[in-house]
């Protein structure tokens, strides 16, 4: 498994994905970001499938920021099947999703995901939420080694 500075954005809404964009300018990170817009989509782009299949399977992103509720198969589906998938079980998946309900949140962490954050509805915390996250995974974490 190749992971990379790359970040995979799972976000159905336009304004949260213009939001995310101006926040990381804003912050001035400039990461690599791909960004898929449905569940289905999420899942292709990770198997290197569909529209997606001239992608490199082996780079990976270094996170995913997954939308919990997403058109055709909601984040929790597409959250479940990286989980299932040998090739992606350990790509760190933060859930970046407007629900504050418990019960998502517990089946969000029960699926498997490294992290649960609920978006600020301010633009500046939203920005300072974006700045620590990216931070975070892509300089401060360290991986798990392969093999």
């Amino acid at each position: 498994m190749l992971t990379s500075g790359l970040i995979l954005l799972v976000e159905d809404n336009a304004n949260d994905e213009a939001l995310f964009f101006r926040a990381l300018v804003k912050n001035q990170l400039a990461p690599r970001v791909e960004v898929t817009r449905d569940g289905a989509e999420a899942i292709d782009f990770l198997l290197a499938k569909g529209t997606h299949h001239k992608r490199d399977p082996s780079e990976l992103p270094a996170v995913v920021f997954l939308d919990l509720n997403l058109p055709k198969i909601d984040g929790l589906g597409v959250l479940r099947a990286i989980r299932a998938d040998v090739q992606l079980t350990d790509v760190p998946v933060v859930m970046l999703t407007t629900s504050a309900d418990d019960a998502d949140r517990r089946a969000c962490y029960t699926a498997g995901c490294n992290s649960y954050v609920q978006k600020p509805v301010a633009f500046k915390d939203f920005c300072e939420v974006v700045r620590l996250l990216v931070s975070y995974w892509l300089h401060t974490n360290q991986g798990a080694p392969p093999g």
